[in-house]
């Protein structure tokens, strides 16, 4: 399901250089996976997980076969955003990310007319995207824990995408200082980390980068920058490789 911050667009680009030298058997993991745009482009071993209960209740749902609903009305939007405990968790993920503007979590209700002038179902589209991901991620085990709550297998890949310093948060605060020093934590238990953001620690080296839009919300529009991703220096002889 494509949502703010996908990498989608960008999954072949990255993965190359994230897999080249990925061995037969190796775990895959996405400790902040988002809408699964990566990860479901990855075969064999894979963890994903997210902070954001509502969004792992969703795709877990996908995985055991619910169908989402096609059709959102606004007033059900709002009913949902605002009464959340009263509705299936999986049907509130849906809703706050796969109706809301630029898949921001209850960014505001999408709606809108298509490039022929026709007013668009996003409902239907999320609909679509996510039952389309169904047989490429059936097979992934989710997880709803903070990142440095995982039981990572010895020598995995690990990818992250976490929330960019200095931009729109979808919850609370995120602490990079302590993220980055897990980073290194993984690093030096044998794992090998990459890392997509706007800016890295002066131990981190860019090895792969692109400009983009990124729509915020319905009041801001959208915000070019430069993405990212970061190996540490300590990896560089890897990734030549």
């Amino acid at each position: 399901m494509k949502y703010m911050g996908s990498k989608n667009r960008h999954a072949k680009e990255i993965l190359s250089i994230i897999l080249k030298n990925r061995k037969a058997g190796q775990w895959y993991i996405e400790p902040f996976v988002g809408g699964f745009n990566l990860i479901d482009k990855v075969d064999g071993n894979r963890i994903g997980n997210d902070i954001n209960f509502y969004l792992i209740e969703l795709f877990k749902a996908i995985q055991d076969g619910w169908n989402p609903p096609s059709e959102i009305s606004y007033n059900q939007y709002q009913q949902i955003k605002d009464n959340k405990e009263k509705y299936p968790n999986y049907l509130v993920g849906f809703v706050g990310f796969g109706c809301s503007f630029s898949g921001k979590w209850f960014g505001g209700y999408a709606r809108g007319n298509g490039s022929n002038g026709e007013k668009r179902n996003y409902c239907l589209e999320s609909k679509k995207n996510i039952l389309n991901q169904f047989e490429k991620i059936k097979e992934i085990i989710i997880l709803n824990k903070n990142y440095w709550e995982l039981d990572i297998p010895e020598n995995s890949i690990i990818y992250c995408d976490p929330p960019y310093e200095g931009t729109t948060k979808y919850k609370d605060d995120f602490n990079h200082e302590k993220y980055w020093n897990w980073v290194r934590e993984m690093i030096n238990k044998g794992h090998e980390v990459f890392c997509s953001e706007y800016t890295a620690p002066e131990d981190f080296i860019c090895v792969w980068e692109k400009k983009v839009n990124n729509s915020l919300d319905l009041n801001t529009g959208s915000k070019q920058g430069i993405e990212k991703l970061f190996i540490h220096k300590s990896q560089i002889n890897n990734n030549s490789q």
